[in-house]
């Protein structure tokens, strides 16, 4: 009996630039769900960009510490053979597969992701036209394209379909410039729930989240600056802890004395992120252990209501932990006051605190169940396959295999 091969999906990310668990889960998420729907998956780096944060010494061999640290997580979840990581930054050398390996792999695969939008497509990638942008910060891209920008609209014209986490996109009020020439099609993130079940003993009473204090960047559209960092947006909420006894803690990198000592004075624990985002079960302990997550969105998702939402958000509910974040217009696709909480207000915020802690069990399972039917990786991945003419599911019989899309885009 003739065993058809499994059809080859490759994701184009960037981990080692980014070599933190939120960033790894992130990508483990796609790989491990694309696996379970029955494909031959791999995970292709092809950035370009100097893997600086694994370098101690400038004289280190970035391509080899990269390497090293990519061939690592993907042994630990069973993808021993199905990366490469191309360093183009450097000498070209090719790691996990030979260069002639890898080029026969852009030509075989039935989808080549383009995760982030972090990988200049090359000759390469785009050649079979099965070449997908997937973008998970929204706004920014679609200024310049307002804009007429000729490197973004360059960039994004070899791929064949775009997929976004702005789910408001295409909303009455959702304010971003959306292009008419690149259709965007909004998709959730990814999580693989059961992968969140783990229960450690260290369970707290404490709301926490995960992230940079300050980062560098903005956007100007119509006259306005829309920043990037997320310090603006907690400054605008910083009283909070002293407006209820729900404790608040703030697991953060790149913050000073300074700002450590403001948010301090204010009622915040804080403490380093690194201390544990560098391991990942240790990442998951530290979501799994909390009581919920509080957060806050960046100015240009929330102004414009492009509908973003965290990944990391994402992972809360599906660890069971009620999520209490800004909103950027997901309550317009998302469910909204139980389990879920997206906020404008001060008000808002102690209303969802007193409204989770009244009923903590009903809370946990809700966002559980927001999880389950709104990020879990056989609804997300399924319908985005399906929009690029794939069936959702590998592992169904191609005789009884059903596609949801009616005109996909390939």
């Amino acid at each position: 009996m003739h065993i058809p091969s499994k059809k080859k999906i490759i994701l184009l990310g960037m981990m080692s630039k980014i070599p933190v668990a939120g960033a790894v889960w992130g990508v483990m998420h796609y790989l491990i769900g694309l696996r379970r729907l029955g494909y031959d998956v791999y995970y292709v780096e092809a950035h370009a960009c100097t893997p600086s944060m694994l370098m101690k010494q400038r004289e280190d061999d970035s391509s080899a510490l990269a390497a090293e640290f990519i061939g690592r997580v993907m042994r630990r979840f069973d993808f021993g053979h199905n990366w490469a990581f191309h360093a183009l930054h450097d000498d070209g050398r090719c790691f996990g597969m030979s260069e002639l390996q890898l080029r026969e792999l852009y030509q075989s695969a039935e989808l080549i992701i383009n995760f982030h939008g972090a990988t200049k497509p090359l000759p390469e990638h785009y050649a079979t036209g099965r070449l997908v942008y997937l973008e998970t910060d929204p706004v920014e891209l679609e200024i310049e394209l307002y804009n007429g920008d000729a490197q973004a609209i360059a960039f994004l014209e070899p791929h064949r379909a775009f997929f976004t986490w702005g789910l408001n996109y295409g909303n009455s009020d959702c304010l971003v410039p959306l292009p008419e020439r690149f259709k965007f099609i909004p998709t959730c993130p990814v999580v693989v729930q059961d992968l969140w079940q783990h229960r450690g003993d260290g369970m707290t009473d404490t709301f926490t989240t995960i992230g940079n204090w300050r980062q560098r960047g903005e956007a100007k559209y119509q006259g306005q600056t829309y920043t990037w960092s997320k310090h603006h947006a907690f400054l605008k909420f910083i009283d909070l802890p002293k407006r209820t006894s729900q404790p608040f803690e703030l697991a953060l990198g790149k913050f000073n004395d300074d700002d450590r000592a403001l948010l301090e004075q204010n009622g915040w624990q804080v403490r380093r992120s690194m201390d544990f985002s560098t391991d990942l079960d240790a990442y998951r302990r530290y979501i799994t252990d909390s009581r919920g997550e509080f957060t806050v969105a960046k100015d240009q998702n929330v102004r414009l209501r492009s509908g973003w939402f965290s990944e990391r958000s994402a992972q809360y509910l599906a660890a069971g932990k009620p999520v209490i974040t800004q909103e950027t217009g997901f309550s317009n696709v998302l469910p909204n006051g139980r389990g879920l909480f997206g906020f404008s207000s001060m008000e808002e915020i102690l209303t969802a605190v007193e409204a989770i802690n009244s009923d903590y069990p009903r809370h946990c399972a809700a966002a559980a169940e927001i999880a389950r039917e709104h990020f879990n990786y056989d609804i997300v991945l399924g319908k985005l396959l399906s929009e690029c003419g794939l069936p959702a599911n590998c592992n169904v019989l191609a005789s009884s295999a059903k596609r949801v899309a009616a005109d996909p885009v390939f």
